[in-house]
């Protein structure tokens, strides 16, 4: 009797504290770079969070497709436990669009100057939308690749005022020396079934954005019945690296939404 006793006394004990770590643990953020860029790029909001208490995944974003891409993100998703509040930049915003897609642990979405599209829409196309974009004028002679396609990359003179013009100029050199390229088939790749249209979404993005227009930014937030949108003066298209803090706030902001 009293070893039954125990055993109850002892599984009782053991489901109160399963029920205060689940209420305790905080959502997972997980972090999809864009192109030109890696997982550095988070640092500085990776370092807000994690001193926070939420545990952090920066992805690596292989940025060979955004299907391919999609399909990556969604099988590191498989294997967090936690709710998750999933974000991406630039390019990432398509890759976490579609890889948010069966996943119930993943309670938001966080857009960081980056695109949302429509189901058939392109990088390409949403850039060309409206007006403001630079970016094609600074892009190099495009490295030709084994399979027939082309890597892509910015040329390294015009990085700085081109991609990251509020970083100071010998850390947006260093960016530009460890850029990762995007292949121009991902960039012309339509959207499919895009999760923002079922999950809690939020954006952030500079006005001073030179790859993606800031009124193609405005129009997809709008369009995705943004929870919140935070647009910041004078920020580049980096501006989690330029504004950390403000992107980290918006992220645990998304983390709290019911």
């Amino acid at each position: 009797m009293n070893k039954l006793l125990r055993g109850l006394l002892l599984a009782s004990a053991t489901l109160i504290s399963s029920a205060v770590f689940a209420q305790d643990t905080k959502p997972t953020a997980v972090l999809v770079h864009g192109a030109f860029a890696d997982g550095s790029s988070w640092n500085g909001v990776a370092q807000i969070l994690l001193k926070d208490g939420y545990p952090v995944v920066a992805v690596a974003n292989p940025l060979r497709s955004v299907k391919g891409d999609s399909k990556y993100v969604s099988d590191i998703l498989a294997t967090i436990k936690t709710p998750v509040v999933l974000v991406g930049h630039s390019y990432g915003g398509p890759v976490i669009s579609e890889a948010a897609n069966g996943h119930s642990n993943v309670k938001a979405l966080v857009y960081v100057s980056a695109f949302a599209p429509e189901a058939g829409e392109t990088p390409v196309g949403l850039t060309g939308k409206f007006p403001g974009s630079t970016l094609g004028a600074t892009i190099d002679t495009p490295v030709q690749l084994a399979d027939g396609g082309k890597d892509l990359y910015i040329k390294q003179d015009k990085f700085h005022e081109q991609f990251a013009a509020d970083v100071p100029k010998a850390q947006a050199a260093l960016m530009a020396a460890e850029q990762r390229p995007v292949t121009e088939a991902a960039l012309n790749e339509a959207a499919v079934d895009p999760a923002w249209k079922n999950l809690p979404s939020f954006f952030v993005y500079g006005d001073k954005d030179k790859n993606i227009p800031p009124q193609a930014l405005a129009f997809m937030a709008e369009r995705a019945q943004s929870k919140q949108t935070i647009v910041v003066k004078g920020a580049s298209h980096v501006v989690m690296v330029s504004h950390p803090k403000t992107v980290a706030k918006l992220i645990e902001t998304a983390a709290e939404t019911k």
